[in-house]
């Protein structure tokens, strides 16, 4: 008899396990999708996902952090390619995304012509102000404003012998005033309500290029998100003493905007925040993760490490120091004490078209899962 029991608690463990695995990949799945063009500046990409977000805090039971809306709506300016996006070096037609890379402060530009040799990399149409590149890997971001020339990085591997000629067809779009939100919930806590822990992730990514390529980003943050929401589903079901607050921050890859903004117009008191978890780059894990401020709040990484030890989570947890690599940043700036952490391992694929939800592996999810729910517990003190 106790072996059936033993069976069954074995069984029932593994089910949820999986549950949690099968809700994250379905929120990953549907957020990397064409619908929500790469979560950014064209086709109301980042507006799609925001609604998304929202539509699940609400299904799921979650007041609106501010007590009215889910919407915490700020602007910023921004360049974007809402248009054509063509390139051919020495007559070969090249492929936006996986062959080249427009430079995100690029201006548009339209031509043909020859190009001149500058040094081992660099090729140059002064004319045109246009500037190719060649790289080993083609990586993307985002900026405020457009220069005044065109640069290109081209992948090395897509163009045969030295850039000679070219032909161009680029678009670009200066919006000064790019509106957007970051989408804020929270479950009330049942002794302690005025006191926080917040669980942040940025749910934007870098958005199109062109009409026909994304970036899908499903390790960013894509994966955050889906860890996000899964916990947002599981306090929804589970109050806890304390309030736990839901942050999900537009604008990180156009340089931490939406946090920024928060912390200049918090929804709370920010003394009111006991921590802050945000989670970035949460798809991987076959190495452990890395923890930023581990320095700066020892008691806590420690309580981190004695989790991780207790439960048998992670392979290794790594310590880092401050800094401002993520949405955590402008918190601990306010004084808000907070740890960011991001998986190590698996795929390498990063501000590209690869960051795919087909190829990320998402093996540590369920019990990152559950390292932030047993480290939120010896905050609260509910568990040893």
């Amino acid at each position: 008899m106790k072996k059936i029991f033993l069976l069954l608690f074995v069984c029932s463990a593994m089910s949820a396990s999986s549950q949690e695995l099968a809700f994250g990949r379905k929120i990953v799945d549907t957020l990397t999708s064409p619908y929500f063009w790469g979560r950014g500046y064209t086709n109301d990409g980042m507006k799609k996902a925001a609604d998304f977000i929202a539509a699940q805090f609400d299904s799921y039971g979650l007041e609106p952090l501010d007590g009215k809306n889910y919407f915490q709506k700020f602007s910023y300016p921004v360049n974007t390619f809402p248009g054509n996006m063509q390139l051919s070096i020495n007559g070969k037609e090249l492929t936006p995304g996986k062959d080249f890379i427009v430079s995100p402060a690029a201006r548009g530009v339209k031509g043909s012509g020859d190009l001149m040799q500058a040094d081992s990399i660099d090729f140059v149409n002064q004319k045109k102000m246009l500037q190719i590149v060649l790289k080993d890997k083609l990586t993307w971001s985002v900026e405020d404003a457009a220069d005044d020339f065109t640069m290109i990085d081209v992948d090395k591997k897509s163009v045969k012998g030295l850039p000679n000629e070219f032909n161009v067809n680029i678009e670009n779009k200066v919006l000064k005033d790019f509106r957007t939100a970051n989408v804020c919930a929270m479950i009330k806590g049942t002794i302690k309500p005025d006191s926080f822990i917040f669980i942040t992730a940025h749910y934007d990514n870098l958005g199109g290029m062109g009409r026909d390529t994304y970036f899908p980003g499903a390790n960013d943050n894509a994966s955050g998100i889906s860890l996000l929401l899964n916990l947002a589903h599981y306090y929804a079901k589970n109050p806890q003493p304390y309030t736990i607050a839901f942050v999900c921050f537009a604008g990180e890859e156009a340089g931490l905007k939406g946090s920024k903004y928060f912390t200049e117009n918090p929804l709370v008191p920010l003394k009111n925040i006991r921590f802050l978890i945000n989670t970035d780059l949460a798809g991987t894990g076959e190495e452990g993760i890395t923890v930023v401020n581990a320095s700066e709040f020892p008691k806590e990484f420690a309580m981190m490490n004695s989790v991780n030890d207790q439960y048998q989570l992670l392979v290794k947890i790594n310590p880092r120091g401050k800094a401002a690599n993520s949405d955590h940043y402008f918190f601990t700036e306010k004084g808000v004490p907070a740890f960011f952490f991001y998986t190590l391992g698996g795929i390498t694929a990063y501000h590209d078209v690869f960051d795919k939800a087909a190829t990320l592996p998402m093996a540590e999810h369920e019990d990152l899962f559950k390292l932030v729910v047993h480290f939120n517990n010896r905050l609260m003190g509910t568990e040893k």
